[in-house]
Order: C-alpha cells, then structure tokens, then sequence
C-alpha cells in the first residue's frame, strides 16, 4: 500500500529544475502559424482589395482622360467658331469694298466725265466727220495691191483727213 506524503523528496531535484528549464522536450504551449487576428493584422492589404483598388484608379483614369477630350474638343470648336466670325466679318467688308469700287468705277468710266475732262483740260474735240476703211479684199491682194494705193494714202493724210482702222 501506498500513502502519499510517505516519500522522500530528493533536495537537489528542485535546484536542478531550476539550473536546466531550457532542456524540457515539450514547450509549455502550442505555436500554430498563420491562424488567428494577429496574424491577419500582419498579412498587410488583401489581394483583393488591390484588385479593387487597382479598378477603381482605371475607372478613374478613364473618365479623366474622357473629360480631357471633351474639353479638348470644346476648344478646339470654340477656336473654329472664331476663325469662322472672323471670315464673315472679312467677307462682309470685302462685299462692301466690292461695291464701294464698282459705284466709283462707273464714276470715273461714265462717258460725259471724261467727254468733260478731255474737253476742258486738255483741248480735245470730237471728229466732225469720220472715215472708214473697209477691208473686203484677202489678205494676199491686199499685199499686191498696196503699192498701188499707197500714193492714195498719202494724198488723203497730206489734206489732213484721218483714216480709222478698224
């Protein structure tokens, strides 16, 4: 039989307990890796949210460079608009400047003015009578026939009498 209490206790196996805890085969609690809040705290930003976050700046970048053609487009429709004013205004002044030259033109061409002008500035009057010559012959008589009248010619420019041709 045994009672306990009975044993003797060895003195020494309480300071060699003491002397060597490092040597003990198990450890005093269980170490299970990748488990638990702390280590997700430590696991960093999940896949997913990268993902997601990776989503969401194209979607960002995309309507950014939408709204940068859009504006580029507004722009480049506001520079037309203006070039566009800017021709109208131009032709408008050009009609005006057309009309403006065909009114003085039509002045300065009338007959009576420059009747007056050449009457009264540089002595010139109108023929009292006219004279015509009249071309019915070919080309090749006429030739042959010019030394013959060529002392008719020059009777009619000694009396003064001018010859229109025609």
């Amino acid at each position: 039989m045994r009672y306990q209490g009975s044993e003797a206790y060895s003195v020494r196996a309480a300071e060699r307990a003491w002397e060597r805890p490092s040597q003990e085969s198990r450890p005093s609690f269980e170490v299970v890796s990748g488990g638990g809040l702390d280590a997700r705290a430590r696991q960093g930003i999940s896949p997913e949210f990268w993902a997601r976050f990776r989503a969401v700046i194209a979607v960002a970048a995309f309507l950014i460079a939408l709204n940068l053609v859009r504006v580029a487009l507004s722009a480049a429709t506001v520079s037309v608009l203006q070039a566009n004013s800017d021709l109208t205004s131009q032709i408008s002044e050009a009609q005006t400047l057309s009309s403006n030259l065909k009114i003085e033109r039509s002045v300065l061409s009338s007959n009576a003015r420059i009747s007056r002008i050449a009457t009264q500035n540089y002595g010139m009057v109108l023929p009292a009578e006219r004279v015509s010559v009249v071309f019915d012959e070919p080309a090749e008589t006429a030739d042959q026939d010019a030394a013959s009248h060529g002392d008719a010619a020059q009777s009619e420019t000694e009396t003064g009498e001018q010859a229109n041709v025609g």
